[in-house]
């Protein structure tokens, strides 16, 4: 998650076990050790795009890290907290807390966390809470600053620890109200698939930025995905309004054992589309949603995580594409308006569908919902 929320949960975890011993000098030793395992980003001036890639959230989000980094800075943290009765335990229990729950939260988001590297790459992910989500992150900054004010003698005697437990315990609820969004939200999921006679091979959902109302989904089909949206706030009976990306695997085919092309399609756990372009391949990861924007040709989708493969270029022959940040606010608004059930607010402002805009090739989208052919379009593809 980001960095502000991870500083806080460690200050947190550092006001807790550490408070009565160190005082407010807790909140600064967790914050520090909080963001310590996002440090590997500081690597990345000295590598290239995909190993940038495969090397974030890696061997400094591990089990086997936290734990060994643990053991070894015991000894030493408690020498230096001698005078203020640190125990060993105390100080290896801090940072093993600091730490983990760091790759938790991570683990929380959809971009994946390699928690058991270096003996498997496989990214963890459970896909319930966005990246920046202000209602998981606002009670434990509300801990911090109580923790600020708590005067030094009163520290020893807990002042600071009941208020630091209320503010996690309401982070924790909140993590806990978005599994249950994220259940309720696949079992409607599956049921607008089955009312359709739509089979499906796997699916994922996840927030919208920002809140656990609105989720995406994505199901992946022969050659295709499906992507769709969902309130909690929707009626079971509304049906979901589906657009469907072509997987584009023939344009993949002459690059795919290329290693930068491997790094992207381990990273995106198969949850990509690819269209050729000019002197190689482009690529995006469905998993992290697409910018929105409206005009008089309809609605067009640019994908967040998006990357161009230039197989000729000498040094860095993988080019991440920043999408475009224009429209940002109109989008957050409908965004709004749709996890309030408005659904038209959200769709397409004319009958031609959505179009996936972002990369040279500029590949066709279709909608199969839109208009009268959908039961031909199921007839033919189920």
């Amino acid at each position: 998650m980001d960095s502000v929320t991870q500083a806080a949960l460690g200050a947190v975890m550092g006001e807790l076990v550490l408070g009565r011993q160190l005082g407010r000098r807790a909140i600064g030793w967790g914050a520090l050790f909080g963001t310590l395992p996002d440090l590997d980003v500081i690597f990345s001036p000295v590598l290239d795009t995909a190993r940038t890639l495969a090397f974030h959230r890696g061997i400094s989000h591990s089990i086997l890290l936290m734990v060994v980094v643990s053991v070894w800075l015991a000894k030493p943290l408690a020498r230096r907290w001698k005078k203020d009765k640190v125990t060993p335990q105390r100080a290896g229990l801090f940072v093993f807390l600091a730490w983990s729950t760091h790759v938790l939260i991570d683990v929380f988001t959809t971009y994946g966390t390699k928690v058991f590297s270096p003996f498997s790459g496989y990214p963890a992910s459970f896909d319930n809470l966005f990246i920046i989500d202000p209602v998981f992150t606002i009670p434990l900054v509300v801990a911090v600053v109580i923790g600020l004010f708590v005067k030094p003698k009163e520290w020893k005697k807990g002042k600071g620890l009941r208020s630091a437990w209320w503010c996690l315990g309401v982070s924790c609820f909140y993590v806990g109200l978005s599994f249950w969004a994220k259940y309720a939200v696949g079992k409607s999921i599956e049921g607008d698939l089955a009312r359709r006679g739509v089979a499906w091979q796997r699916k994922m959902e996840a927030p919208t930025p920002f809140n656990i109302i609105l989720w995406r989904a994505v199901i992946e089909r022969p050659g295709e995905f499906w992507i769709g949206y969902r309130s909690i706030f929707d009626s079971s009976e509304v049906p979901v309004r589906w657009i469907v990306v072509p997987k584009g695997e023939d344009a993949m085919a002459t690059h795919k054992e290329q290693r930068e092309v491997r790094t992207v399609l381990n990273f995106s756990k198969g949850w990509w589309i690819a269209r050729k372009v000019p002197g190689g391949v482009w690529i995006a990861d469905l998993r992290f949603g697409e910018g929105r924007a409206w005009d008089d040709k309809g609605l067009a989708l640019r994908p967040r995580f998006a990357w161009n493969f230039q197989a000729e270029d000498q040094k860095d022959r993988l080019h991440f594409r920043s999408p475009d940040a224009r429209g940002g606010s109109e989008m957050l608004r409908r965004m709004v308006r749709r996890a309030m059930g408005e659904t038209a607010a959200w769709e397409s402002s004319t009958d031609a569908g959505p179009r996936l805009i972002g990369n040279p090739g500029q590949a066709a989208v279709y909608d199969p919902t839109a208009g009268a052919g959908l039961q031909e379009y199921l007839a033919e593809h189920r």
